[in-house]
């Protein structure tokens, strides 16, 4: 649990920043084609693999991060879901979860970050609009006290007037300060 906890903070924080909707719907594509797959070859318990995917998204969207497994050995992200498969294969548990886990995953990391990068490539995940409506933070905060109001030059935060000769600036202060 903790370790999807981890990764599912560490990617809403990450690559989907201000995009609830659209991790919703990575939620909702992984868990419809996990869901599907399992009926197939009659898996009941995926959470396994939703964590798998999971893992397998946030380290491709970071290849740069270095990994230490129990301080044995370091490697880079996108080594992660690898190695945690080799990790369930020592400890002589099912692989197949986490195969199931890592081939969702790239299904929704190409399909979201390489296709549509590509010469003739489109992009084949849309969030609907019902969903962006309904979870994506609204642009304008109408809560906003100073939304509409021009605030004086003075009340503005900031130190040097960039745009302004020095010596003008610094004549225009000592006017400002003999009225």
């Amino acid at each position: 649990f903790s370790s999807r906890y981890r990764y599912c903070r560490m990617l809403e924080e990450g690559s989907f920043r201000g995009r609830t909707a659209d991790f919703f719907f990575m939620f909702l594509f992984g868990g419809l084609i996990l869901t599907a797959v399992g009926l197939f070859v009659n898996l009941a318990f995926l959470g396994q693999a939703f964590t798998i995917m999971l893992v397998y998204v946030w380290s491709r969207r970071n290849p740069y991060v270095r990994m230490s497994f129990f301080g044995f050995f370091t490697f880079q992200a996108p080594y992660l879901p690898w190695v945690l498969l080799g990790f369930s294969l020592l400890l002589g548990n099912a692989i197949i979860v986490d195969i199931l886990g890592i081939v969702v995953g790239h299904t929704y990391y190409f399909l979201e970050d390489v296709f549509p990068r590509r010469d003739g490539g489109l992009k084949l995940l849309r969030t609907p609009q019902f969903l962006k409506s309904l979870l994506d933070p609204v642009e304008n905060d109408d809560n906003d006290e100073d939304a509409g109001r021009d605030v004086d030059e003075n009340e503005r935060p900031g130190g040097f007037d960039w745009g302004n000769n020095r010596a003008d600036a610094a004549q225009d202060r000592d006017d400002d300060d003999n009225q």
